[in-house]
């Protein structure tokens, strides 16, 4: 028994020694990437700094470098695990919570995991504040980051509660707008964190909007209104009521377009990048076998159904079939990402070399005020010959009886026959390869349809139609319109009636259209104010499934509990 575990003993130490260097291995090729919450942050302000890696690895993080400028505060850390298509794939997050020891432009250090580190992030940390509007012991503050802007383009809004002292039943409106039309996104999720004012800590609660103005002209924000039940001494006060100071954003028209792009839609944000990938490397590519390009748009500050469509112009000798774009848009500190994503099958029909032009999209910075271009560079495929094309048959060079009379250049009548069989066989194979194509794609070059405007523009259109019908006490008009709208943005969860629709919006909509509902549906008399809705839907939020998930007879906390002081 006792050699048996002998010979046993040096696989156990072989197996350790594969596992170990497995992990090294993973460690060793794994992407760190670190980020922030926040890139702009007042001195004795704290924010939330992450370190993510795309492995399963038990390697802790060396982040001692980051001591040199920075507080290093709560330290957490999270492990994922997602199958997507039978692909599993795993991440860890290490998240920590800093405070800057000093004012300026800072850049915190790389983190090392492993082989690997991060790249650095910048982070500019601002004087604090020293004058406090309202009590000193809660305040809000409201602002926004262009007083001017244009059409469509993104201004963020941005509000804060400080609190010095503990408070009971908090609730924050709504962003209330009068004016032009603005659609209202949320730009990421409600952040809490630490600051330090004239020596007195305070918990900030802070939320950021993202507005689209749709017409020119100005839009008007009341002041943002937090209410609150005050903990004093022991005791607790009855509610109070504490405003930020109101806010006018002017909208100015859309400039002409830039020279050379007399055409260019109209297109503003404060960044976007061209990018694309192929199924395979697009050098050389047989005739009648497909490839498939991404071209892929991102813009930051801007809703992915506004990025203009791009044409990727190809000759004759390249048939395209393009597929169904991809939108997808996320909220982050600096406003909403948006990405469009379209996918085009390429066929090489004759051979030779094919210039696949450069792309250019002009767009407009709305943070220095001009147009600037976002440009993909050209690409050169080469179309070889068909592989699988019949080659002509080898005649042998073989006496054959001749009959009297018969021609000398019989064998070459032959051979001529058999080339245009081949010729022939070659041609049916390319066009039924085309057409499989044809029947699963849509053809490029075939007549084009109108296209549709975009979601926000139909959204914004029937939400236009119920306010005309609410200010006309329409009530058919505002449902139909309103369930127009809910089905474009749930689409996946098409509302089937105002009641639903009101569980998903914030107030004061969501009281006003309860207040229809039980008009339509309810029992005994009950009426609804039609200009009191129409003023509702001119400035309103879509909530979260947590948000909705809420009693309909009671205010909302719009503050969740776990930011109330104790």
């Amino acid at each position: 028994m006792v050699k048996m575990q002998n010979k046993k003993q040096p696989g156990i130490v072989s197996l350790l020694l594969i596992i170990t260097s497995c992990l090294l291995a993973g460690a060793a090729n794994a992407a760190v990437i670190a980020s922030v919450d926040r890139a702009n942050v007042e001195l004795n302000e704290s924010f939330t700094f992450k370190v993510m890696v795309d492995t399963a690895i038990d390697i802790e993080p060396d982040a001692s470098a980051l001591d040199a400028d920075f507080y290093i505060g709560n330290r957490s850390q999270l492990s994922n695990t997602t199958i997507v298509n039978g692909q599993i794939s795993r991440s860890r997050t290490w998240t920590y919570v800093l405070m800057a020891k000093r004012e300026g432009n800072l850049l915190i250090p790389p983190v090392i995991v492993g082989n690997e580190q991060s790249e650095p992030v910048p982070v500019t940390i601002a004087p604090p504040s020293n004058a406090l509007p309202g009590e000193a012991d809660i305040f809000v503050t409201a602002e926004v980051d262009h007083d001017e802007s244009y059409v469509q383009a993104q201004v963020i809004y941005t509000v804060k509660v400080y609190r010095a002292v503990a408070t009971r039943q908090p609730r924050l409106s709504e962003p209330n707008i009068s004016g032009v039309e603005v659609l209202v996104e949320i730009a990421g999720e409600e952040r809490s964190y630490d600051a330090v004012l004239n020596g007195k800590d305070y918990k900030v609660v802070e939320r950021v909007y993202a507005l689209f103005p749709q017409e020119s002209g100005q839009i008007s924000i009341t002041p943002a209104r937090f209410e609150a039940r005050v903990l004093r001494d022991g005791r607790i006060t009855g509610r109070k009521i504490f405003e930020s100071a109101a806010i006018d954003v002017v909208v100015n028209p859309i400039p002409p377009p830039p020279d050379g792009f007399a055409s260019a839609a109209w297109f503003p944000a404060r960044s976007v990048t061209l990018s694309e990938d192929w199924s395979r490397e697009p050098g050389s590519l047989p005739a009648g076998e497909p490839i498939t390009r991404h071209i892929t748009v991102t813009a930051l500050g801007q809703l992915s159904t506004q990025i203009p469509v791009l044409d990727p112009a190809v000759s004759d000798a390249v048939k395209i079939y393009p597929d169904k774009p991809e939108f997808r848009d996320t909220a982050e500190a600096a406003g909403i990402r948006a990405i469009r994503r379209d996918q085009y099958a390429l066929i090489g029909v004759t051979s030779g070399d094919v210039e696949l032009p450069a792309l250019e999209l002009p767009w407009w910075n709305i943070d220095t005020g001009a147009w600037e271009v976002a440009r993909l560079s050209g690409t050169t495929l080469s179309i070889l010959p068909s592989a699988t094309a019949v080659p002509p048959p080898v005649i042998a060079e073989q006496p054959v009886p001749q009959e009297e009379g018969e021609a000398v250049g019989t064998r070459v009548v032959r051979s001529d026959f058999w080339l245009f069989v081949s010729e022939v066989l070659a041609a049916v194979w390319v066009l039924t390869l085309t057409a499989w194509w044809w029947s699963g794609r849509k053809p490029a070059r075939a007549p084009k349809e109108p296209e549709a405007p975009p979601i926000h523009k139909q959204q914004a259109r029937f939400l236009k139609t119920a306010r005309k019908a609410a200010l006309a006490g329409n009530a058919a008009g505002i449902k139909s319109a309103m369930l127009d709208w809910g089905r474009l943005q749930w689409p996946d969860d098409a509302p089937r009636s105002i009641g639903i629709i009101a569980t998903r919006v914030s107030l004061p909509l969501s009281t006003q259209l309860e207040a229809l509902s039980s008009a339509s549906y309810g029992a005994g008399d009950k009426s609804w104010d039609g200009e009191a809705l129409a003023k509702a839907m001119r400035s309103f939020s879509v909530l979260t499934s947590e948000q909705s998930e809420r009693p309909t007879d009671t205010l909302p906390p719009l503050l969740p509990e776990a930011t109330v002081i104790s």
